[in-house]
């Protein structure tokens, strides 16, 4: 049995990294119903669908932002996979910003580094990502702000100023039921009345 630790090129094509090979499979995944697939750390990782008494939430935040988004950027909460080939991490976020240039692709992996905002409403099942991994990837990516709607702590933590060693400057933390200071370049008070669990 012979071992290879790179493949070989043919018709001076270059060899395919694992990351984009993940990418190729993550695209075939047959996930079941209810599920959703990413990628976190170099490996895919399923995950259920939102509950349905999110919706609420994420038609707040969507509507309190539309209003502090720069002209050309559009607000949505469609499935899109956004990619971090740095980190190797692709990601589906609950609600993102971006300017719509960033659409403008026949791909299905959009540019990480194209967000300008994301908001992320956690589960039992993503919880662990979004607190910790997602915070490291989204400020090397240079997303300005990282919202964090910890549904399980019934909290908002919001994060701003990143930096390329994965760290934000800024971090403001708010039970729900209170207004969380949205940093730069949002700066408006985001009134989390309403989040609370049904």
């Amino acid at each position: 049995m012979t071992v290879m630790t790179e493949r070989p090129t043919t018709g001076g094509t270059e060899p395919r990294s694992g990351f984009e090979e993940l990418l190729d499979l993550l695209d075939q995944l047959h996930v079941p119903d209810g599920y959703r697939a990413e990628i976190v750390s170099g490996s895919i990782v399923v995950s259920p669908w939102s509950k349905g008494s999110y919706l609420r939430v994420l038609r707040q935040v969507c509507e309190q932002l539309e209003p502090h988004v720069p002209e050309g950027h559009v607000v949505e909460r469609g499935p899109f996979l956004f990619v971090f080939p740095g980190d190797e991490c692709a990601y589906g976020p609950d609600i993102h910003v971006a300017h719509e240039r960033v659409f403008e692709t026949e791909s299905n992996r959009l540019d990480g580094e194209g967000l300008f905002f994301v908001a992320e409403l956690t589960s039992p099942a993503t919880r662990s990502d979004d607190l910790t991994n997602k915070v490291g990837v989204y400020a090397r990516g240079g997303v300005p702000v990282y919202l964090i709607l910890d549904m399980q702590k019934q909290q908002a933590i919001v994060y701003g100023s990143p930096s390329p060693q994965g760290t934000y400057e800024v971090r403001f933390t708010k039970p729900f039921g209170e207004k969380l200071p949205m940093p730069a370049p949002l700066d408006f008070l985001l009134d989390t009345t309403g989040f609370q669990a049904p």
